[in-house]
């Protein structure tokens, strides 16, 4: 049974920075892409930042490009979502999303395949 946990989402104003974090049990870590993604209102969701845990390829929405980094802590099983520059419209829930290999990378999915959730972390940015 594959859970993701995330936590580290909190109210900043615009400019500042927020680290999120989503740690994986239940299965092998280095077998899956892992994502984070939010709600859009111009389609069912949007793929922010992508990991594949086992060659550490990542990949990001054009709309946050330069301003969030993914990473992850292999012997912690963590992917992090570094955050920064915020925007008033990065205000959003944050999930965590994975699914075993083969599988897309954003921003070449918006998730639809990822059958692993977290429950989401709020982040909210104030201007």
């Amino acid at each position: 049974q594959v859970q993701l946990v995330e936590s580290g989402g909190g109210s900043v104003q615009a400019g500042g920075s927020l680290r999120l974090s989503c740690a994986v049990s239940g299965a092998s870590y280095s077998l899956r892409c892992m994502g984070w993604f939010r709600p859009a209102p111009w389609k069912k969701r949007e793929g922010v930042a992508g990991i594949y845990t086992g060659r550490g390829n990542t990949g990001y929405a054009d709309s946050v490009k330069g301003r969030f980094t993914i990473s992850q802590d292999n012997a912690k099983s963590t992917v992090y979502l570094q955050m920064n520059s915020l925007k008033p419209e990065d205000t959003a829930m944050y999930y965590c999303a994975a699914v075993f290999a083969p599988c897309n990378l954003v921003p070449r999915t918006s998730g639809d395949e990822y059958n692993y959730w977290g429950q989401g972390t709020q982040v909210t940015v104030s201007s």
